[in-house]
This record gives structure tokens, C-alpha cells and sequence, in this order.
């Protein structure tokens, strides 16, 4: 060989020495993921695979740590494949530089963050954002959310939760969408697109993970991680399609629910993961356990450690989150035969081809860009759009009077203990939010108020009476800081500024931590406290204003009826305060629609609007009670607040309902319009509802269900034709062999403003 080709040949290996140390920045000629992913998996050993489905979390490293930290050795072997929950690029990176410079093979590691409703500009709780009903407004708090997470290192987040839920009593409500399985799914559909956009190996997007896959809405007296147990008519038609329409989105990755579907716990349960989620759904990503999710099969009394994990791994699951069981027992089971090699190198890669479409064996630093940490998070126009669409999440339950909305000018007495609860605002599961940031109600209706209004500012009371249960109901740096005064000086100082003012604004519900995971209730009132504090308040005859805070539907019969106006308030984000109060001043007019039954009562649960008729319906609509008909000896059937419901500061009035054709074919589509007009005061949104009824079928269907919708804006005056195309899919549904199929017969059209509306036509699908 002569001199210039062993120069040339020198310069070559150092220059791919570099490549590879580098992670393969400077390569622009990585080969092709499958041939790249098999080539990868041939160089591992049988330890370095099984630290590709090991997802610890790292706890919070301190920058300049994490190389003595304790998970730093396990990176360095090759024994992690992934962390979750370490915040901030710095930390990210010097973590990144172990798995890349230290571990034989230099596989880069994936972040997961929680990431739910917004980063450190923090949306609304995913129960209210879902209220806004604006798929746009949704994806785009995706697509902020992950254009902060990912400037700060995160490439993966544990969200959408599109678990259905009917039963308030469990505190996860307040993380996902609602009862409603066609409104859930578009939902769903947005999220996963805001979060992943089209093309995961840009920088500003992040690996999406839909959880908890499936049925974890539904736990047998709302209790969280409690048994579920259904029939699979009503999972395929209630339950599995917001989590499908995740898959058919593109959805990178799923999370195993804690529940048990069919007796078998979800992260053990083959039929779920590979003949539903596989083989009908055609996923092609990675699942992850959720926390501890393998171990706690045991528990569940479906073997020991080794067992369960064997379990796990030969349901489909690829990635064991914290509880290391597919680390320290598959060898074992390899041995024994309980699992195959095979099997472990599908699961590697899968993992392997999320990390190379988020190019991270391109640039493993990809996403730890010093300078987009320092302008892309927090900014002010993602909080300006934090601030709007907060606006539009609140949902006006009540306006007697139009006491709202309120004058900038005379004095208001804001009272309550989350009128100045900053901490509180951005709600559950806000880990990323500086709770310090957010803006309080008192904070937000002084600045919207400006000068020329006086506002008065007392606490009133505490949550409870009870300082334990405010204390579980204020982890997490939430606190609502306890005044340790007694209830007569609260209430005295509450009543001396409301004997001043105006008008009263009452800010009272839950604290943020009093719903979420781990928060299930079974009383759903307002805390004695503030109930004592609200009728006391009503009692100077001033006005009243509830502004309400809450995850989840709360039992409010006495307050409906007491109170001339209720703003439902949810936790509203970073923003709240200022959201709040653009709506109370009128700025922006309230358009949210629950998307949740409120109910009167606990005993009525689960209530949602789309039950099927029984054989011995109630014959009236008042309510009154009737023997041998299926109501309450106590309470009225119907709910306090149905699913849809939302008022605004105008009125909208509907028209002209009419269908294209009386009849249609399977291979037809007919349209439906319907003339909407703002015939208030204000300029408004409004969300046109459309549902459906299937009069007969081979099962019992349901008596509505939602099947479209469209929000729009109206001036005063203004009106509006809307037309909606009615196709065969939407009239299918599951049978009991669990075909989907669209049955001949006659079919009610329903469209109005919520789910009570009678505003019907009908037409007749034939063969």
C-alpha cells in the first residue's frame, strides 16, 4: 500500500471514529432504518437489548452530577434505554453524553417528560381544553407544548390520556376528554398530530405516547386502579376509539393501563396488545408499561416478578418502566424457555426505530439546543395563546339576570381560597409548570380591570375545615397556604369588603391535587368550608358570581339554585387568572360546551347522555316519580347539566332544519343544514351539535350519539346556513359478533346546541 492511500485510508477511520462518537452527526449517508436497525441489533449482546426496554426514571440530576449519579453506570453498560422526568437541556445533555460516548455500542437514549396540557406555558387541564370543542385550538396547544418540551431536551411525552370516562368520582377525569367516544377521538386524532407534526426528526416535535390503553376510565366504584369490567360490545363502541384514532393518527407509542381487561391486567393481556392493538389496528410502535405497571401484576396475583415480566413481554409490551423486571429476569426466562430471543429483538426494535425517526442516531443532541432553551419556552405569544385558549375553555353554567358580564368601574369583592392561589392555576399534572409564574384571579382581574375599578380581596375560608384533607388535596407544591385564623375571622373579614362592594366574585371549588391521579372522591359537593362561606356571601344580597374551580363534574343543586351566575373555571393553565377575567369583564365571551354530565346527585353515577332506552322508560319529562318505571324513589333522572351544555353572553337561535333526502343507500351521502342566528347582544361562538339515533338494531342502541359538530362565530344579527354530510360510517357501530356495520333501517337526525335539543328529522337507510 502506498503512502497517500494509507493516508488516505488513516484519515477515513478517524474521520468515522469521529462519526460514531459524535452519534453520526456529520453522516448524511446513515443507511436506511430497517437495514440500520438489523445491523444495530446484530452488535448487541443479550444485556445491551434487554437495557433497551429499561425506562428508569433519573430523578433530578443536578447539572454537572450526572456522571457519579446512580443510573449514570447502568447507562454506561448499556443497560438503559430511556429516562423520564429529568428537566432541562443542560442535565439532558450531559446524560445523552454517557449513552453516546461511554456505552459500547453509543446507542442514544429517549426522554419521556409528562407533558400533558403544555410545558411551562401550561394550557388547561385536558378535561377543559377539550371543552373549547376547536381541534385547531387543541392541536396547537400540542404543538406548543412540544416545541417547548423538545427545546429543553424532551423528545417523548406521555400523552394524549384518551380514556372515557362517565364516572366523576375518579380523579383522572380531569386529564382526559370526556364521556364522549366520537369527541374523544378527534381529540385524540389533534393531539397526536400537535405533538408529532409530519416529520418526528425535526427538533420541534416529540414521539407521542397514547395512554392508558385500555378501558382505566372505567374502575368499578371510581376508584383509582380499580378492576373494570365490561362487555367487549361496549369497549369496541364506547372505550377503544379515541385509543384507534391515536393509532390511525400515526401515534408513535401506547401506554399499558394499570386495570384488568377480562380478568387479565392490561400490561400481561395478549388479546389487548397484539390481537386488538396489533393485529386489528395495525400499530407499528412501541408499548410502555405504565409505573411499575409489570411489577404490580403481582399484586394483581398473576405470578411472581419473573413471572409477570414473561407475562408482559409475551403480550406485547416492549419497554418496562421503572420496575426493572424485563432487566434482572428475562435471562432466566430465556433459559427456561418462557420467552424467546426472538421476542426481545422485536421489542428492540421497535424502540430502536423510535429513536431513529426522531434522529436521534442522526444528532443525538439533536434536542438539546442551548439557545432554543433559552427563546423558545415561556414566550409571550405562547402564553398570549395560553391566555386565549383558556378564555374559551370556561363554561358559563348559569347568567340569571346577566349578571355577567361585569362593569369595569364600582367595587368588586373578590373572595375565597383560590382567588389568589397562583400554584393551583395550571391544575394536575403540570409537572414542567414554575408554579411560581402563573397568574392568580386576583392577580388577573386587577390588570384586566385596570383603574377603574376598586377591587376588594378577602380569603373567607380555607378549602375544608379539615386541615388533613387539605393537605392531601395540596401536594406537590400546590398549596393553598393555610390561614391558620379561625373560621369566624375569616368569614367576618370575607362579609365586612362583600357589605362593600357591588358585586361579589366567589372563587371556590378544588384545589388542583383534589383531582388528578390517586384523587378519586366520593363526595362531590364544594367543601363544607366554602359552602358555609357561599351562603353566607348570598346572604348580603349582593350578587353573586361562582367562579369554580375544578377537575372533574362537582354536585352544585344548592348552588344552582342560590347563585345567579356560575362560571365553570376548571384549571385554566398558566394564564387562568387573566382567562378568567377577560371573560368576566366580557372581553371575550364565554363558548365552551361540558363535555361531561354534571350530575344532581353521587347516586346517579356513571351518567352520561348517550344511554339506551330500558323496557319500562319514565312517561313524563317533569321528573315525577312513577312505579314500576325506571327512575329514583329520591332523586330526578335526568342530570343537572347535560353533556354539550354551555351558555354565552348572546343567543343563538336554530332554524330551518333540513335533510337532502328522505332515504339513502350505503353508497350515498346525504346533507343536513340547519340555520343558526345570533339574535343577542354580543358577537359570540357557538358549537352546532349533531347527533344521531338509530331507531332499531340487532342490539339495544343508544338514544343520541354524537356524530359531528362545528364551532363557528357569529356577529350580532348575524346568521349562519351549516351543512353536514351524513355518510354510512356514521352509522355504524360494533354488533355482537363485533362487526362494524351500518344496518338498514330509519335514523333520527338531531342538531341544536347540547344533547337535550329535540331539533329532529329523520331519514331511512336502505339496501
Amino acid at each position: 500500500m502506498n503512502t497517500t492511500k494509507l493516508l488516505l485510508l488513516l484519515l477515513s477511520i478517524s474521520f468515522i471514529g469521529y462519526s460514531q462518537k459524535r452519534g453520526n452527526k456529520n453522516d448524511s449517508k446513515i443507511k436506511p432504518r430497517a437495514e440500520f436497525v438489523a445491523d444495530l441489533l446484530s452488535k448487541m449482546t443479550l444485556d445491551e437489548k434487554l437495557g433497551q426496554l429499561n425506562l428508569p426514571t433519573s430523578g433530578d440530576i443536578t447539572t454537572g452530577a450526572a456522571s457519579s449519579s446512580d443510573v449514570a453506570k447502568k447507562i454506561e453498560e448499556g443497560k438503559v434505554g430511556g429516562l423520564f422526568n429529568i428537566k432541562s437541556v443542560q442535565k439532558i445533555k450531559e446524560v445523552q453524553r454517557i449513552a453516546v460516548e461511554k456505552s459500547r455500542l453509543k446507542i442514544p437514549l429517549i426522554f419521556g417528560m409528562d407533558v400533558i396540557h403544555g410545558y411551562e406555558t401550561t394550557f388547561p387541564i385536558p378535561l377543559g381544553l377539550s371543552c373549547t370543542w376547536d381541534m385547531n385550538l387543541i392541536e396547537r396547544s400540542a404543538q406548543i407544548a412540544a416545541q417547548e418540551a423538545s427545546a429543553d431536551g424532551i423528545n417523548w411525552t406521555f400523552s394524549p390520556m384518551v380514556d372515557i370516562s362517565r364516572d366523576p368520582r375518579w380523579g383522572r377525569i380531569s386529564e382526559g376528554s370526556g364521556e364522549d367516544p366520537y369527541l374523544g377521538s378527534q381529540i385524540a386524532q389533534a393531539m397526536v398530530r400537535g405533538y408529532q407534526g409530519n416529520d418526528l426528526s425535526k427538533n420541534n416535535t416529540i414521539l407521542s405516547c397514547v395512554k392508558h390503553f385500555a378501558l382505566y376510565g372505567a374502575p368499578e366504584a371510581g376508584r383509582d386502579y380499580n378492576t373494570v369490567d365490561m362487555s367487549k360490545i361496549r369497549m369496541y363502541n364506547d372505550y377503544f376509539p379515541p385509543y384507534k384514532a391515536a393509532v390511525d393518527a400515526g401515534v408513535g407509542s401506547v401506554m399499558a393501563s394499570f386495570n384488568e381487561v377480562d380478568g387479565v391486567p392490561a400490561t400481561g393481556n395478549k388479546w389487548l396488545m397484539t390481537d386488538v392493538l396489533r393485529k386489528q389496528w395495525a400499530f407499528k410502535g412501541f408499548v410502555v408499561t405504565d409505573f411499575t405497571g409489570i411489577n404490580e401484576m403481582v399484586d394483581h396475583g398473576m405470578g411472581d416478578l419473573q413471572t409477570v415480566s414473561a407475562l408482559a413481554l409475551n403480550a406485547g409490551v416492549e419497554m418496562d418502566m421503572v420496575g426493572e423486571g424485563f432487566l434482572t429476569t428475562l435471562k432466566k426466562s430465556i433459559d427456561e424457555k418462557k420467552v424467546s430471543i426472538a421476542q426481545i429483538d422485536n421489542a428492540v426494535r421497535l424502540i430502536l426505530e423510535a429513536k431513529y425517526d426522531l434522529g436521534l442516531f442522526h444528532d443525538p443532541y439533536r434536542y438539546c439546543d442551548i439557545k432554543r432553551s433559552k427563546t423558545d419556552i415561556y414566550t409571550t405569544s405562547n402564553r398570549n395563546e395560553a391566555r386565549n385558549t383558556a378564555a374559551q375553555s370556561l363554561v358559563l353554567l348559569k347568567n340569571q339576570n346577566q349578571v355577567l358580564p361585569l362593569k369595569k368601574s364600582g367595587t368588586i369583592a373578590l373572595i375565597g381560597p383560590l382567588a389568589d392561589a397562583k400554584e393551583n392555576m395550571s391544575g394536575t399534572w403540570s409537572v414542567a409548570t414554575k408554579l411560581e409564574n402563573s397568574i392568580s384571579l386576583l392577580s388577573g382581574v386587577k390588570t384586566v380591570a385596570g383603574n377603574s375599578a376598586t377591587i376588594l380581596y378577602a380569603k373567607g375560608s380555607n378549602l375544608d375545615y379539615d386541615a388533613a384533607f387539605e393537605e392531601r388535596a395540596t401536594m406537590f407544591g400546590k398549596t393553598l397556604h393555610r390561614d391558620h385564623r379561625s373560621d369566624q375571622e375569616l368569614l367576618a373579614e370575607a362579609l365586612k369588603i362583600a357589605n362593600q362592594a357591588d358585586v361579589i366574585v366567589a372563587a371556590l371549588g378544588e384545589s388542583a391535587e383534589l383531582s388528578g391521579e390517586s384523587s378519586s372522591r366520593t363526595n362531590l359537593e364544594i367543601p363544607k368550608a366554602q359552602k358555609d362561606l357561599l351562603n353566607e356571601l348570598v346572604k348580603t344580597g349582593k350578587p353573586v358570581v361562582l367562579v369554580l374551580f375544578d377537575g372533574r363534574p362537582l354536585v352544585l343543586v344548592e348552588e344552582n339554585q342560590k347563585v345567579p351566575a356560575i362560571l365553570n373555571a376548571w384549571f385554566a393553565g398558566s394564564e387562568a387568572g387573566l382567562a378568567i377575567a377577560d371573560v368576566l369583564f366580557g372581553d371575550e365571551n364565554p363558548s365552551g360546551k361540558l363535555t361531561t354530565t354534571f350530575p344532581r346527585s353521587v347516586g346517579q353515577i356513571p351518567i352520561y347522555y348517550s344511554t339506551k332506552n330500558t323496557g319500562r322508560p319514565l312517561g313524563n319529562k317533569e321528573g315525577k316519580f312513577e312505579k314500576f318505571k325506571s327512575n329514583y324513589i329520591d332523586e330526578r333522572n335526568e342530570p343537572l347539566f347535560p353533556f354539550g351544555y354551555g351558555l354565552s353572553y348572546t343567543n343563538f337561535s336554530y332554524s330551518n332544519l333540513m335533510i337532502s333526502s328522505p332515504k339513502m343507500t350505503k353508497n350515498e351521502t346525504i346533507k343536513v343544514s340547519v340555520e343558526v342566528t345570533n339574535t343577542g347582544n354580543f358577537d359570540g361562538k357557538e358549537v352546532v351539535q349533531l347527533y344521531i339515533r338509530d331507531i332499531v338494531g340487532s342490539v339495544t342502541r343508544p338514544l343520541k350519539e354524537l356524530k359531528d359538530f362545528k364551532k363557528i362565530a357569529l356577529k350580532k344579527g348575524e346568521k349562519q346556513t351549516l351543512t353536514f354530510e351524513i355518510t354510512v360510517d356514521k352509522l355504524k357501530f360494533y354488533n355482537s359478533d363485533l362487526n362494524f356495520v351500518a344496518e338498514p333501517g330509519l335514523f333520527e337526525v338531531f342538531i341544536g346546541k347540547d344533547s337535550t335539543t329535540n331539533n329532529k328529522i329523520s331519514f331511512e337507510l336502505i339496501n
